[in-house]
């Protein structure tokens, strides 16, 4: 059984009359590994306005609690190479490791054609992740988030420098240097919020209006993210709950592998859309 996402405010966003959180009574709850196939689609401002509020958590937070760039899908692919294989503008070379290609840093506009200078940035940082609901996810959730390439909002490649200079700060004390990317950049952190089921502070969320405001309120689409991994009765062996006849559904094509499922191919298998296809070659989990 897959526990909870949050609250019906915080995670499915579609209720009216759901109010601000000031402190809630337990924390809230985030979603994990792979997609749930549920999604939400929201005008920006309406989204933001929906955003839970809560303090944030201030203590217990270390970098190591979130394991990131793992190889989920066992391709030789990180998570770091796997993003900047996807955003080159131009087919990068390398399949283990990107060794070359074309990048540019959507936070300050600079283009850049080695990798050297580019760091992988969580476009909700880690230590703000868990000040704002990840100190109640196990792991095995956090890992999920820091390597999370179901939604590509959550991570980007984008200069060492203006990262560096972003830290873990939320759009209340930092925004990138392209004022032009600014709605982009305010859409892309709220969806990664209401995706992982993260609520924000006041400061925040009154910034994200504040830029908001300058939008043209376009509508996110979220695919939210599942709340916990398959358990028994779910269809984790056997054909999954609901009779659709469709093999279940892993967090990684590397777990699904190690029950017995894959390999799926592109057009033919409904199985391929659920998993990232790194090498490109029309089959995941095949290995």
């Amino acid at each position: 059984m897959l526990r909870p996402l949050a609250t019906l405010c915080a995670v499915v966003l579609l209720c009216s009359g759901c109010a601000e959180i000031a402190e809630p009574d337990t924390a809230v709850q985030a979603g994990y590994g792979a997609d749930s196939g549920e999604e939400v689609s929201l005008p920006l401002t309406e989204a933001i306005a929906r955003l839970p509020v809560a303090k944030e958590v201030t203590s217990g937070y270390e970098r190591e609690k979130f394991h990131h760039w793992v190889d989920a899908d066992g391709d030789c692919q990180d998570a770091r190479t796997e993003v900047l294989l996807e955003e080159s503008r131009k087919k990068a070379r390398g399949r283990c490791e990107a060794t070359k290609g074309v990048w540019l840093s959507a936070y300050d506009g600079v283009t850049l054609k080695r990798p050297g200078g580019l760091d992988i940035d969580h476009m909700v940082p880690l230590k703000e992740v868990w000040e704002s609901g990840a100190d109640a996810w196990n792991a095995e959730e956090r890992e999920a988030y820091a390597n999370d390439l179901g939604d590509p909002r959550t991570l980007i490649a984008v200069t060492a420098a203006t990262n560096r200079s972003k830290g873990d700060q939320d759009p209340a004390d930092w925004m990138p240097d392209a004022t032009s990317y600014h709605c982009t950049y305010v859409a892309d952190w709220v969806a990664v919020k209401i995706r992982w089921s993260l609520f924000v502070d006041r400061a925040e969320k009154a910034a994200l209006k504040r830029t908001a405001a300058g939008c043209d309120d376009p509508e996110i689409t979220v695919r939210l993210a599942q709340a916990g991994p398959p358990e028994a009765g779910t269809g984790q062996s056997g054909t999954p709950a609901g009779g659709s006849g469709e093999d279940p559904r892993f967090d990684t094509c590397a777990k699904a592998t190690a029950k017995g499922y894959g390999p799926y191919r592109k057009g033919r298998d409904a199985e391929y859309e659920w998993y990232r296809d790194g090498d490109k070659d029309g089959t995941v989990c095949d290995s």
